[in-house]
């Protein structure tokens, strides 16, 4: 009896419905595996680019340097360096024109990092919704090749003129098969989803919170004369008001 009601055996005599809905699970579960190993890796790369893109920034450097090694050594990785690109190119462009107005400079170079971090936000979120869409339907579907199934035993048994124990277990317990599946897919999917999620509202509201400092550095360098300018960071409180010298 061990040897015949072996997962194996189970999976092997199930109906070609209830086969189905456990190939169908099968599949969603290896997906959303392979997407949970890849979305980790994104995230550990997102927040260490993070990290050193800071370091750099807020070390008083002269920012125009900055945006020179950065275009010649480009990380993709990195929101924040992406960010930074976008708005200093379109801030000096704009200043390079004559009668700019430094409002207008100042919304165009906003402009340019809103649209910049809006496509690093879809970065962050692609393929959650497939872990959601897993996590939410995969019990729904092992239930169906549950129901399935346990009708198909019952149907069986009511052709037999002596029902037993012995003689549905077999169908309900191939049944029952496809709920474990279904859970088996949805827990993991679940729990990634969560996860990543709370890290990219987390990296979207530092992205934010630099683009905004990074606006102030800028509003206050457009309202100025010109010469090279610099964001330093003495301490961890003096960040939010970061020091800047004149810009080239």
């Amino acid at each position: 009896m061990e040897g015949e009601l072996s997962i194996i055996s189970l999976v092997w005599g199930a109906s070609f419905i209830v086969q189905l809905v456990m190939l169908i699970l099968l599949l969603a579960s290896v997906m959303s595996w392979v997407l949970i190993f890849q979305r980790t890796s994104v995230f550990l790369e997102a927040q260490k680019a993070r990290l050193i893109f800071e370091e750099r920034f807020w070390s008083g450097m002269d920012l125009g340097q900055l945006y020179r090694e950065l275009t010649n050594n480009p990380n993709p990785q990195s929101g924040l360096e992406i960010i930074f690109r976008a708005g200093f190119k379109e801030f000096n462009r704009l200043r390079q024109q004559q009668g700019a107005d430094a409002d207008a400079v100042m919304e165009g170079t906003q402009r340019a990092m809103r649209v910049v971090l809006s496509r690093e936000m879809d970065k962050l979120d692609m393929h959650l919704p497939f872990l959601a869409t897993v996590g939410s339907t995969s019990p729904y579907v092992g239930l169906f090749g549950t129901v399935w199934g346990i009708m198909n035993s019952f149907r069986g048994l009511a052709q037999m003129q002596q029902a037993t124990l012995a003689t549905v277990a077999p169908g309900i317990s191939e049944a029952l098969v496809a709920t474990a599946m279904g859970l088996f897919a949805a827990i993991p999917a679940v729990v990634a989803y969560n996860r990543f999620s709370a890290k990219a509202d987390a990296l979207i509201k530092s992205y934010e919170t630099f683009a905004e400092e990074f606006s102030s550095i800028l509003h206050r360098k457009a309202h100025s004369a010109g010469a090279p300018i610099a964001a330093s960071n003495s301490s961890q409180s003096a960040r939010s008001e970061p020091s800047a010298s004149d810009f080239s």
